[in-house]
C-alpha cells in the first residue's frame, strides 16, 4: 500500500495532483491511497504520526497557516523513510530547502511544467519504493510492499486458510503458503511455531515457561511450541 498525502492550499492544483497520482498507479500493480488536505491542520499533523506504510508526501511550501518547509521538519522528527516531494509556487525558497536536511525527492515549480515532472517524480517514487527493504508479494494481482522493520510476526489462520503478516499497525491476509513468504524472509526472522514466524528485531521477550512472546509495542503471542523452543533459547543465549 502506497499511501500518497498530499497538502496544498489550490483547488486547481489538488485536482492536478490527483489526476496525475490515479494516472501513475493505473500503470501500477501496487495499492494506494490518497489524503487530500488544504492546509497544514491538525488532521495533517496527525497523519503524520500514524503508522502508515510507503508515505509519498507532496507539500506545497506556502499555506494558510504554516510554511511547508517547517512541516518537512516535523516529518523528519519521526521518520526518514517517508519520501517527501515540494510542489510549490515559491521557486524563491529552493535554497532554504536545499540548507535544509530533509532528504527530499523533488523541488517541483508550480509555472514550470509541473504536471510532467510531477508525474515522473512519482514514477521514481514508486521506484524506490520497490527496491527498500521489504517484503514484496503480488497476491491476487495486487502487489504488497511491506517494510520487514514494521513486520511483528506472520503466521497462519487455519479457519480462512490464509497466511497473515502482522505489523504494529495493521494486519494482511494473503493466499500465499507460509513456506512461500518465509522463503522471502531475511535471517532476522525466526521460526517459533510450524505456524509462525516472528521478526527477532521486535522481541523483547522470550518466556519460555509459559510460551509467550512479547514485542517492542507490548504486544504478545504464544506461539512458541517446544520443537523450536531451543533453537530460540540458542539465540536469545
Amino acid at each position: 500500500m502506497v499511501n500518497f498525502i498530499v497538502c496544498d492550499d489550490n483547488k486547481v492544483i489538488r485536482k492536478n495532483v490527483t489526476k496525475i497520482i490515479d494516472k501513475v498507479m493505473a500503470n501500477s500493480s501496487l495499492d494506494y491511497r490518497t489524503y487530500m488536505f488544504v492546509d497544514f491542520n491538525l488532521d495533517f499533523m496527525k497523519i503524520i504520526r500514524e503508522e502508515l506504510p510507503c508515505k509519498v508526501y507532496i507539500l506545497d511550501i506556502e499555506t494558510p497557516s504554516r510554511s511547508g518547509i517547517d512541516v518537512a521538519r516535523e516529518i523528519r522528527k519521526y521518520d526518514y523513510d517517508s519520501i517527501i516531494i515540494f510542489l510549490t509556487g515559491h521557486p524563491e525558497q529552493g535554497y532554504t530547502v536545499l540548507q535544509n536536511e530533509f532528504m527530499f525527492l523533488s523541488f517541483i515549480n508550480k509555472f514550470d511544467n509541473y504536471e510532467d515532472n510531477l508525474f515522473a517524480t512519482i514514477n521514481r517514487s514508486l521506484e524506490i519504493i520497490g527496491r527498500k527493504n521489504a517484503l514484496r508479494l503480488v497476491d491476487k494481482g495486487i502487489i504488497y510492499t511491506i517494510p520487514f522493520k514494521d513486520i511483528l510476526y506472520i503466521t497462519k489462520d487455519s479457519v480462512e486458510r490464509k497466511s497473515v503478516i502482522v505489523t504494529h499497525y495493521t494486519q494482511f491476509k494473503l493466499s500465499k503458503s507460509l513456506n512461500e513468504i518465509s522463503s522471502k524472509l531475511p535471517n532476522s526472522f525466526k521460526q517459533t511455531h510450524r505456524a509462525c514466524y516472528v521478526n527477532m528485531d521486535r522481541v523483547v521477550l522470550f518466556d519460555t515457561r509459559s510460551n509467550l512472546i512479547t514485542f517492542d509495542n507490548n504486544a504478545t503471542i504464544s506461539l512458541l511450541s517446544k520443537t523450536y523452543k531451543k533453537g530460540v533459547k540458542e539465540i536469545v543465549e
